[in-house]
């Protein structure tokens, strides 16, 4: 198993981050058994992609809300980990209150 649960959406609140404001957030390492994506399907080119990042944050964007971490942004990063026999990555978490 890669991850916790497989979602299809947001359950959380919507907070309104910008991209700046994310990276104000210093990452930390989460484990990827503990994370449930917001996305169910991911376009294999964004995989598979040398420059996915570059554009980007390099670090996956994960949303702590409700004792449990929503991988919001940053699915294929998480499977280049798991296909590397990584079981963590380092990812930015906002922690929502309830």
């Amino acid at each position: 198993m890669i991850f916790k649960l497989v979602g299809d959406g947001r359950p959380y609140p919507e907070h309104g981050l910008s991209s700046r404001e994310w990276a104000q957030i210093p990452p930390r390492q989460v484990r990827l058994d503990t994370l449930i994506t917001t996305k169910a399907v991911l376009d294999l080119h964004s995989l598979l992609a040398k420059d996915s990042t570059f554009y980007g944050d390099l670090f996956p964007h994960v949303v702590q809300w409700k004792g449990e971490l929503y991988l919001e942004d940053g699915l294929h990063r998480a499977l280049r980990a798991a296909l590397h026999q990584r079981s963590v990555l380092h990812a930015r978490v906002l922690e929502l209150q309830e």
